[in-house]
């Protein structure tokens, strides 16, 4: 029997909230209608999937261990309802996403050389959503910065560029034209939000901050509330006066990637990759500009627009 899609959404509704009742409000559906859904599943997979006692519900191995393959399957699910949604509406079109400091038009420039009458779309990238808008659709190809959750994905190394450290402007190392990590050896840190970016690589203090993006980042910054690291080309477009950008000497490069959904099997993706890996030098030298404003003149060659 083949594996229902419904069903399988209704069980990861309920895994994550471990209640009935409120996965049931979230699915806009009756309770009593999603136990027998949940109780259909688990008697076509031959496995209980959840234990319901007077505690609550929990997962079992089985569980946990259909929520592990859940997530991809009703991932690509919705790649595939957006990808036919696309091609039903006719034309040709590229999503790129892209991670601040990270200029698409050097790679945009040479895929049109080959295909003039695809669009290129572009779409900015958080920390948290880097693997996820690849797998779901929202986004073809990617630009990320590691580290990144790789399961299902294929990712292809471009370039590094040198990190610095964020400081606030009163900091007592603020304006010194190259320091040491070991500097900042104590002072509490602000970290990416996601599993993939947790403290465990560097011997600072967890401020208990977890930010999405650039910006709330800067804020905490300036608000004195730790310190922070950005890759080089994003101190390019965020320039303020209550942040300071030193150079450490000794910190580990940032990794610029290329990202595919694994699944994906396309030649315009592929020639986007080989533009993308033709233009490297160039891309990790480009950071004198906004990546959202990878828009082309209109009557240039090929189209690229926001899809901010």
């Amino acid at each position: 029997m083949d594996l229902d899609l419904r069903k399988l959404r209704y069980f990861a509704a309920v895994a994550e909230r471990l209640h009935f009742g409120r996965a049931a409000d979230d699915l806009h559906i009756a309770q009593p209608v999603l136990s027998r859904q949940i109780r259909a599943l688990e008697h076509e997979l031959g496995a209980e999937l959840f234990t319901r006692d007077r505690h609550g519900v929990t997962l079992t191995e089985a569980g946990h261990q259909l929520l592990a393959d859940a997530g991809p399957l009703l991932a690509s699910a919705q790649a595939v309802r957006r990808r036919v949604s696309v091609a039903a509406r006719g034309g040709r079109r590229l999503m790129v996403g892209f991670r601040t400091g990270i200029p698409v038009i050097p790679a945009a420039r040479a895929f049109e050389v080959r295909h003039p009458d695809v669009v290129v779309d572009v779409q900015r990238l958080e920390w948290d959503d880097q693997a996820a808008m690849l797998l779901d659709g929202r986004i073809d190809v990617g630009y990320v910065r590691l580290p990144i959750d790789e399961t299902g994905l294929r990712v292809i190394p471009l370039y590094t560029e040198p990190q610095v450290a964020v400081l606030p402007v009163g900091h007592r190392l603020a304006g010194k034209e190259q320091i040491a990590e070991a500097d900042l050896a104590g002072e509490p840190l602000i970290w990416p939000a996601g599993p993939s970016a947790q403290p465990t690589r560097r011997p600072h203090p967890d401020s208990g901050l977890r930010v999405r993006g650039v910006e709330e980042k800067l804020e905490h910054v300036a608000a004195g509330r730790g310190v922070s690291f950005v890759g080089r080309s994003e101190t390019v477009f965020y320039s303020r006066p209550d942040i300071s950008y030193v150079p450490v000497a000794d910190l580990a490069s940032d990794q610029v990637c290329l990202a595919v959904a694994a699944s994906r099997t396309s030649p315009v993706i592929d020639d986007f990759v080989a533009a993308a890996l033709q233009t490297a030098e160039v891309t990790a030298e480009c950071g004198s500009f906004d990546p959202a404003e990878t828009a082309l003149s209109p009557g240039s060659p090929g189209r690229s627009s926001s899809g901010t």
